[in-house]
């Protein structure tokens, strides 16, 4: 935490291109995606989406084939090209972005199960964020749980960020940091949280009697064995993937009394945490990440920066956009339609922005810093950065 963002950076930089492991005279491996898969917008079934056909084709080839340098110039070197069939694409970089777009849209709808909303978001909390599906995976779920953890790392050498929403939980988890069981529980499951706070809150008996009864109103609850009219809650919690699961072993037939109400509350807290931090599917991320980039990079970062540096920022700024564009042939930043240009973006929502930066850069987000600062050898703008203005086509029309 005491170092700066940008001194971290440059660091982070200097070492992906010192661990570059596919020379300019390699050629990059190509996929190809058949885009009629996903017509219509629905997914009729995953093994169709860009992120197992791609997945498929990329588990044959080695990952260091795939560790190129930072992207940088006008048709940077990308870890892999991609072919939609039927479609002629010039350059690599614009179908390149396209898939990146793409497969976090997949990621952030029910078509694959890789990614959870949070509970949270049902009640307005942290809407449209989320986390990592806890469940036991399959070794099919965890080849795909491992090429996520490359794509991250394909888009942390691309320096393109991926529009996607995650809980701090889970950038928490993969740069090692521990779980808060307090805020970041209320972060993911406000609804559990209050939950336990009830319980630990209690004074007396008849408070757990009254609080029990709530519960049973709304059927989480069942009789009391010794007292047939009493109602009672017993070891059991229904876990994030929806089932009813035992606290502890024959939880369904203990219950919950004045003597175990905090053991009940802290193993309710506990089954989240781990589900939260869903070990089995984040050493598999880990390793994917792993086989991009060093993950000894991660020790330097806090969740934030990691965050920034795979995703960006939310929000378009448009000040930092206008001073990294390029203006070609004659066109002048004070020319009277370009003013016009920069006015009428200005009136633009931040929904209307991103639209925007996707029809012109074919990527939902921009970086969050530029090499052209640096003032090193690199200073130009890299792509994305110029946005290109360039004067139109041929001479005619004014």
């Amino acid at each position: 935490g005491l170092i700066f963002y940008d001194t971290k950076i440059t660091v982070m930089n200097r070492v992906l291109n010192a661990t570059v492991q596919r020379t300019a005279d390699h050629a990059a491996p190509e996929i190809t995606l058949d885009p009629l898969e996903i017509v219509g917008g629905e997914i009729r079934s995953s093994e169709n989406s860009y992120f197992c056909q791609a997945a498929r084709q990329l588990g044959c080839v080695p990952s260091s084939q795939l560790c190129v340098k930072l992207a940088s110039g006008g048709d940077p070197t990308y870890a892999f090209n991609i072919r939609f069939t039927g479609e002629e694409v010039h350059g690599t970089s614009g179908s390149f972005r396209h898939f990146l777009w793409q497969v976090c849209k997949e990621l952030q709808s029910s078509s694959l199960s890789l990614l959870l909303l949070c509970p949270s978001s049902a009640v307005n909390k942290n809407k449209g964020k989320y986390i990592l599906a806890p469940s036991p995976i399959t070794y099919a779920e965890e080849q795909l749980f491992h090429f996520f953890g490359q794509l991250l790392g394909i888009a942390i050498r691309a320096d393109v960020p991926l529009p996607l929403d995650l809980l701090p939980s889970f950038w928490k988890t993969l740069v090692g940091e521990p779980l808060d069981p307090d805020v970041d529980l209320q972060e993911a499951d406000i609804l559990t949280y209050n939950y336990v706070k009830k319980f630990e809150n209690i004074s007396d008996e008849t408070e757990l009697e009254a609080l029990c009864a709530e519960i049973a109103s709304q059927h989480l609850a069942t009789e009391s064995p010794d007292c047939p009219n009493k109602p009672c809650c017993k070891f059991t919690y229904l876990s994030l993937s929806g089932e009813e699961v035992e606290l502890c072993p024959r939880g369904r037939h203990i219950p919950v009394g004045w003597e175990n109400k905090d053991v009940y509350a802290a193993a309710i807290r506990s089954l989240r945490m781990r589900e939260l931090q869903t070990p089995e599917c984040m050493t598999a991320v880990r390793a994917g990440l792993g086989s991009i980039i060093p993950l000894q990079l991660l020790t330097t970062l806090t969740p934030l920066e990691m965050e920034l540096r795979t995703c960006g920022l939310p929000y378009i700024n448009l000040e930092f956009l206008k001073a990294h564009t390029m203006y070609q042939v004659g066109l002048m930043e004070t020319d009277q339609h370009i003013e016009f240009f920069w006015s009428a973006l200005e009136m633009f929502t931040q929904e209307e922005l991103c639209k925007f930066i996707k029809f012109a850069c074919n990527q939902e987000r921009i970086p969050f810093t530029c090499p052209c600062k640096d003032g090193g050898p690199d200073t130009a703008h890299v792509p994305p950065y110029p946005m290109k203005i360039a004067p139109p086509d041929g001479a005619a029309g004014t």
